[in-house]
């Protein structure tokens, strides 16, 4: 793990994610000297990590809440939670394609706590499986009250269902839906500081298309992901093609930390 974190620091990373499977062999202890390690070795590298699932998983391997494993973690170095496992905040949907992770009540309270404890967070949206419109906006609507009521998301990122390599299968949305859900995301999201395009399943072309349609953030460059390539995404970025996607559409391209304040310290790939 210490050798997967030193290769992204080497590469220029700004923050790791570390997520993975809710195994109940590993104690929170484990996470903690994980965690630890990495904001000693790497203090450069904002340690941006596990899901909601994970969260809830290791307070019932340890017989905890939800807080006081966030609040064992933030002491050990963890400081922003990731959105992940968001899918559709909607009973009916979660029920049929995510019936072992947690409740929409029960993401949505450990997001809560996080904020409570001056975590911030990133809410997320997997749309185009077998939701309706109407449970796309209750998503929405759902994230945008918790917002209202704690202020600790820091961006909002929609990203389209990918149907090739799942046992659900179905199609993929269209580009024009992409955007749709874009541009109604940022209408009605209005609390939200932040829209983040999502290049790697859209790829890198409508990533800078959603740049005109509400977006102001690329994202990152992703060094290991298997979770969106298990499902059948191929799309793949450098900081280079980041960096030139926003040029080409007329934008400056700035390099900033999970915090979305400025890294002055670090040079564009683009520059260089």
């Amino acid at each position: 793990m210490l050798a997967r974190v030193k290769y992204a620091a080497d590469q220029g990373a700004t923050q790791i994610m570390i997520q993975g499977g809710v195994n109940p062999d590993l104690p929170l202890t484990w996470y903690e000297q994980l965690f630890a390690r990495v904001r000693i070795e790497y203090p450069n590298v904002d340690i941006h990590s596990l899901s909601v699932s994970e969260i809830t998983g290791l307070a019932k391997v340890e017989g905890m809440t939800p807080r006081a494993v966030l609040e064992r973690l933030k002491s050990a170095g963890l400081k922003s939670l990731p959105g992940a496992g968001a899918e559709i905040l909607v009973e009916r949907v979660r029920k049929r394609i995510s019936a072992r992770k947690v409740t929409p009540h029960e993401w949505l309270d450990v997001m809560r706590q996080a904020h409570h404890l001056g975590m911030p967070t990133t809410a997320t949206m997997m749309y185009g499986s077998i939701e309706s419109d109407e449970e796309r906006l209750e998503h929405m609507h759902v994230l945008r009250e918790l917002q209202d009521e704690t202020g600790g998301f820091t961006a909002f990122i929609p990203w389209f269902y990918v149907p090739f390599k799942t046992p659900l299968r179905g199609k993929e949305a269209t580009a024009l839906e992409y955007l749709r859900v874009l541009a109604v995301s940022r209408l009605y999201m209005d609390n939200f500081a932040h829209l983040q395009a999502s290049w790697l399943t859209p790829g890198l072309k409508m990533g800078q298309l959603a740049l005109f349609y509400g977006c102001d953030d690329m994202g990152g460059v992703i060094i290991e992901d298997r979770v969106v390539r298990d499902a059948g995404a191929s799309n793949e970025a450098t900081r280079r093609d980041l960096e030139n996607a926003v040029i080409g559409a007329g934008f400056n391209p700035v390099i900033r930390d999970t915090y979305w304040n400025a890294r002055p310290d670090m040079a564009l790939a683009s520059a260089t």
